[in-house]
């Protein structure tokens, strides 16, 4: 059965936990998350970034996710909810999704991603 990309980010939603900006920044501030920006590296570059966040291209994800794998990130096995936030919040919905199906269990992401975000004013990294 062929899907849109609409239907595939539909499907990604489904049992996601969808956090607000407010929400995510509550995890932000308690250093009980990770977060991942997956979006590309001149997006990252030309407006910053959630601070601290880890940096995993939606297109290299999988590859930062498995621990099998040379380009893992340990920090994202810490325990801790991983948290992955895009531009608008479709690419970390799939994101999402993907490390739920690579076995992540407390994963989320941020309803309207990184414009979200720093439209309410909330910090920025800037890279």
């Amino acid at each position: 059965m062929t899907m849109t990309v609409q239907q595939m980010m539909a499907q990604a939603r489904e049992g996601l936990v969808e956090l607000s900006p407010a929400q995510a920044q509550e995890h932000l501030d308690a250093g009980d998350a990770v977060f991942v920006d997956v979006r590309d590296g001149q997006e990252v570059a030309t407006s910053g970034k959630v601070p601290g966040a880890i940096h995993a291209s939606r297109g290299m994800l999988e590859f930062h996710l498995d621990p099998a794998m040379p380009m893992h990130d340990a920090r994202l096995k810490s325990g801790k909810m991983v948290i992955f936030y895009c531009a608008s919040g479709g690419r970390s919905a799939l994101s999402a999704k993907t490390a739920r199906d690579m076995g992540y269990d407390n994963v989320a992401h941020v309803a309207g991603g990184f414009g979200a975000w720093a439209g309410e004013g909330r910090p920025v990294e800037r890279t």
